[in-house]
């Protein structure tokens, strides 16, 4: 038999692989894709998201609807005599959520007490304490010379800024609060329980609350400078438009026109919660979890953490003494731990990182 009669004997496709139809210029780069999602199902994900606001505003309700499923602190531990705490009382809870194959560890920070006082002079305190102890934990375990090879990340990627529905401006607090956390961590200010105001009362607070965080230099997430092109620009005006987020939650199921839907229930007729004639609820989930995800946890690691490494690294004329609290316990309070790493001078820190991802 001639060479070119021989019978052609394709070889097994590798799993992933997509048929080229026998092109003879296909190298087959584009399978990169499909190794990186096979790897991204087999490791999960992670994402910790911070709910700041005073107690009634309905934080852990909006929690477990952006989710549905009951994630929120005072879903898992219940106390209906639950005392308002005299300081501020962090408070960490981490749930493992998995759809369609995808599996995700969801870790929910709670701040009890915040706002709660008649004196709430530097009540942000004990937060911005707390995100920057994440911070120095994640440090820590990167300068380690024998590190993990994947360091958990408690770090927060996002914090939920709850505003009372007042319909007027922010409080001297709401200011003060996110004009300081916003230089640490991305957040997102939401109007609560947003169906107590009227739609003309509604639009004139929203604008009210952007004018006032243009006039006080916040930068709240999505944040301008961080556009990487048109097109980001483009869908990032759009969420910036509609900042803050008049939102309603619920975790009660009603039968509407036939449809299941998540609602409140009135006198007048209810609530839905999805339907963004009623509230903005859909554009605050499709920012946090369907469309921007991935972008604020980018954000976190190359902008926010970035920032406290190199601070950090600079700190007494280039001499590294790690913080003492670097280790968070399971309820979320940093926990003492001695440090695994004595590095003098900028030398042994850059030997250190030199293995930095």
């Amino acid at each position: 038999m001639s060479e070119s009669a021989k019978p052609h004997h394709p070889g097994p496709q590798v799993k992933g692989e997509k048929p080229h139809g026998g092109d003879f210029s296909y190298v087959g780069i584009d399978a990169i894709l499909e190794q990186m999602r096979r790897k991204a199902m087999k490791q999960g994900f992670e994402f910790n998201i911070m709910v700041v606001g005073q107690s009634g505003l309905g934080k852990s309700t909006l929690m477990n609807t952006l989710f549905k499923s009951k994630v929120s602190r005072k879903s898992v531990l219940p106390n209906p005599e639950e005392r308002i705490p005299k300081t501020i009382e962090i408070k960490s809870i981490s749930h493992d959520i998995e759809e369609k194959g995808v599996r995700m560890k969801l870790t929910v920070i709670d701040t009890p007490g915040f706002g709660d006082h008649i004196n709430n002079e530097n009540c942000w305190q004990p937060i911005m304490k707390f995100i920057n102890d994440q911070y120095e934990a994640y440090l820590q375990e990167e300068i380690h010379i024998n590190r993990k090879k994947r360091i958990p990340d408690s770090r927060v990627h996002c914090c939920i800024y709850f505003i009372p529905p007042t319909g007027h401006c922010l409080r001297p607090l709401d200011v003060e609060f996110m004009r300081r956390l916003s230089k640490v961590v991305n957040i997102v200010p939401v109007i609560a329980k947003a169906d107590t105001l009227t739609l003309e009362e509604r639009d004139f607070f929203k604008q009210t609350i952007r004018e006032e965080l243009r006039a006080n230099g916040i930068d709240v997430y999505p944040q301008k400078e961080f556009d990487e092109d048109a097109e980001d620009r483009m869908i990032n005006d759009k969420n910036r438009e509609m900042i803050p987020f008049a939102v309603v939650g619920s975790d009660q199921e009603y039968q509407v026109n036939g449809k299941r839907i998540l609602g409140r229930k009135t006198k007048w007729g209810t609530i839905e919660v999805e339907n963004i004639a009623h509230c903005e609820f859909a554009y605050l989930r499709d920012l946090l979890i369907r469309t921007h995800m991935q972008n604020i946890k980018d954000i976190t690691g190359s902008i926010h953490y970035e920032a406290y490494r190199v601070r950090r690294l600079n700190e007494s004329n280039g001499h590294f003494t790690p913080h003492p609290t670097v280790e968070p316990k399971a309820n979320g309070q940093p926990e003492a731990q001695p440090s695994a790493l004595q590095a003098n001078g900028v030398a042994a820190q850059h030997e250190a990182l030199s293995h930095e991802m």
